[in-house]
């Protein structure tokens, strides 16, 4: 498994000038979190790593945030060493490169698939 960074995805993901908005991973476009039926992947996206960091430790719970965003906000930072992102794998379309985050979020009584674009500008 690759670890990423946030320096890692500023540099592998292409700036939102380059998405083109006809591409066929534009209807998994979501600035803020969405929540999907399944998780995404192939063959539309790849798999390009995860931001959990490995060992022994649990990830923290704590989350990040600037300017009065709350988790669901599109403005929210996409900070890679706090909740949620520290449990997120990343993915990108294979044919524009554009970048997603995907959480599962393990309830009592469901599974909730959750993704979010990859926006560099809020990389923390």
């Amino acid at each position: 498994m690759t670890t990423l960074t946030a320096d890692d995805l500023r540099a592998r993901l292409p700036p939102p000038l380059a998405w083109p908005a006809d591409c066929e991973c534009s209807r998994l476009v979501c600035p803020g979190w969405e929540s999907l039926a399944s998780p995404p992947g192939e063959p539309l996206l790849k798999h390009l790593g995860s931001l959990r960091v490995g060992g022994d430790e649990e990830p923290t719970l704590a989350e990040h945030h600037a300017d009065g965003s709350s988790y669901w906000s599109p403005r929210a930072p996409i900070a890679t060493a706090f909740f949620p992102y520290n449990r997120c794998e990343v993915w990108a379309c294979r044919h524009c490169g554009r970048g997603f985050v995907q959480y599962t979020e393990f309830g009592g009584y469901y599974v909730d698939h959750r993704i979010r674009e990859v926006d560099p500008a809020l990389l923390r």
